[in-house]
């Protein structure tokens, strides 16, 4: 049973929780409230001596405003991250929340004063701009970062409505988004006569006990359907904030601000959602129906989905060991990498326990280079939460790593960011698997780590099918509850099989993916991880020289770099149909080994 207080479980042993007194000390601490005065005079002295001069500066002129605005993202950077964090493991507190809220409708404000500098670079004349790069290195070092603007250029509006908007989204889009996350984490499940948050009641949808499995699922679908018409509003209203500034910036796509953000190409992802489409009854499909005739059944019940498996070992795995599991993993690959990850643990960079109040999934937050990245995790003691370490503490190195690239280029594009994360988690699968003493552990740590997958690729590609299909039909007016279910089940129904009995309760689950509300269209970078990363690894296990050294460079290459440039020097090329073949061919492999495995036994 999953815990419902805030004492960690005694196996687990002592979770740690972070320190963020690398920002500030508190919400009271006098450097916070200092902090924000001197941005807030910093950004009104920028705007006074560059609003309306940027054209006119020279090469030199304009490296020097860029680096005065990047200093000022920092110290943006470091204050809205404390906001954030310091918010996020309490949000049932009234005092927390209006903190948060407070900070972010003051830097909105800034935001707002600051949003004429980008644009009216993106106004300079692409052959005057060439040359200025050209002649000027100082300038040239900031390059990546103009050629990222530069790609929102025939979408930009004026400087009224820019700043319009962003002033706008605190009482729009953001508060829509803190009514989502304080609902969410204010919600309570009976089970059992325990009253557990969703956190806590999602863990047991994953229990050995297929009654409590049953129930917690009851639970879900019972308080989820309570809360429907909530979820629905801030859904719908969303979707129409998207669809109106989309339209007046003429995006041909409701997907376009997400591509471009990641600078990845639209038919890049079409193709990988092709093939992945493509694969569903050689992974999902062919994968439920092999966990069903395991366990004995005809079909799987929704709640049995990621049911462990016969074979999979149900001990608790106290924080202890998993620190050590992930970080031998990572030393055996790089001791480099585990140095640096091991940071995160001798210097509490890291939030583990569950609680009420606390946000629920997992994160690693990269703050601002001058600080250093904390992750947040909810550690219940599973091998899937050890992978969940392992991924998140692969996305902190690598912010780690991208940091010397500077405020304005450390951020990777989010189909890189999944990089190093889905590595770590590979590096450290590999290592458990190596280590099984017993058939019945390896075909278990099979089952967990083709489940994982499948919930990262096909999943999320069933994902990003409903995400489409909800803001194309939200074109044409509002929709009902009963449609948003009607469309969760067609997209779940494709992707998961005929093997999974998708039952009444299950038409509500879209309604607490944080993704769909925070970051529209997110989803599939997860899916282009995570085959981008099954490719990289096919190129580690052929031994080839210098890979280690590789794949540090393109680490630390943070966002100063696209995918085409980053996969370059491993033989990649993410353009090519045949790559994202190879990434879903690992999958296939592993449910192919896992075949093996049950016929032999």
């Amino acid at each position: 049973m999953a815990q419902t207080r805030n004492e960690p479980a005694a196996e687990m042993g002592n979770l740690p929780e972070w320190d963020l007194s690398a920002l500030y000390s508190g919400i009271d601490d006098p450097k916070f409230a200092a902090d924000f005065d001197a941005a807030e005079a910093e950004a009104q002295a920028f705007a006074d001596l560059y609003r309306a001069q940027v054209a006119k500066l020279d090469a030199a002129g304009l490296a020097e405003a860029i680096a005065r605005y990047e200093a000022l993202e920092d110290l943006i950077g470091r204050i809205m991250s404390f906001a954030s964090l310091v918010y996020v493991t309490q949000m049932n507190e009234p005092a927390l929340a209006q903190f948060q809220g407070n900070a972010q409708a003051r830097m909105s404000r800034i935001g707002s004063t600051l949003v004429f500098f980008t644009l009216e670079i993106n106004r300079i004349a692409d052959d005057r701009l060439s040359a200025m790069l050209d002649e000027n290195s100082a300038l040239a070092a900031y390059r990546p970062w103009i050629d990222d603007l530069r790609v929102y250029r025939p979408y930009q509006l004026s400087d009224e409505l820019e700043q319009m908007l962003v002033e706008k989204s605190v009482s729009g889009r953001a508060a829509w988004n803190r009514l989502f996350d304080e609902t969410l984490a204010g919600l309570r499940f009976e089970v059992r006569g325990k009253t557990l948050t969703e956190e806590e009641t999602l863990h047991l949808l994953s229990d050995a006990d297929a009654g409590l499995r049953a129930d917690a699922a009851a639970a879900l679908s019972r308080v989820f359907g309570e809360n429907i018409s909530l979820f629905t509003l801030i859904t719908n209203t969303l979707a129409k904030d998207k669809q109106v500034e989309d339209r007046w910036r003429n995006y041909p796509d409701p997907a376009t601000a997400r591509h471009l953000s990641n600078q990845v190409e639209a038919e890049v992802v079409d193709a990988l959602v092709t093939a992945v489409r493509e694969a569903y009854p050689r992974l999902s499909h062919r994968y439920y129906a092999l966990k069903a005739r395991w366990m004995g059944m005809d079909k799987l019940a929704f709640w049995d989905r990621n049911a462990p498996v016969p074979d999979q070992p149900d001990r608790a795995i106290g924080w202890d060991e998993a620190r050590e599991t992930v970080l031998s993993a990572y030393h055996r690959f790089a001791p480099e990498m585990a140095a640096i990850g091991r940071r995160f643990f001798d210097e509490n960079w890291i939030h583990a326990p569950v609680r009420p109040g606390k946000t629920g999934g997992a994160f690693a937050h990269p703050t601002t280079p001058s600080a250093h990245p904390f992750v947040l995790v909810n550690y219940q003691g599973r091998t899937r939460d050890v992978m969940t370490l392992a991924h998140e503490l692969g996305h902190g190195v690598h912010q780690v790593l991208a940091a010397g690239q500077g405020p304005l280029l450390a951020d990777t594009p989010l189909t890189l960011a999944e990089t190093a994360s889905v590595f770590g988690e590979m590096l450290t699968f590999q290592s458990l698997l190596s280590a099984a003493r017993t058939p019945a552990e390896r075909r278990g740590l099979l089952a967990a780590k083709i489940e994982d997958m499948i919930n990262t690729v096909v999943r999320q590609i069933a994902f990003y099918s409903f995400e489409r299909r909800v803001h194309e039909e939200c074109r044409d007016g509002e929709l009902t509850a009963e449609r948003l279910g009607q469309i969760w089940l067609e997209v779940q129904r494709e992707s998961l099989g005929p093997a999974i009995d998708l039952g009444a309760g299950y038409e509500n689950y879209w309604c607490y993916i944080p993704h769909f509300i925070h970051s529209p269209f997110y989803v599939y970078a997860y899916a282009f991880g995570d085959c981008l990363v099954n490719s990289l690894f096919a190129v580690y296990q052929q031994a080839e020289q210098g890979f280690q050294e590789k794949y540090f460079d393109m680490l630390r290459a943070g966002g100063s770099k696209r995918h085409g440039e980053l996969l370059a020097p491993f033989g990649l090329d993410a353009g090519d149909p045949a790559f994202w073949q190879t990434g879903l061919a690992m999958i296939s492999g592993f449910i192919d080994e896992l075949e093996a495995e049950l016929g032999a036994g």
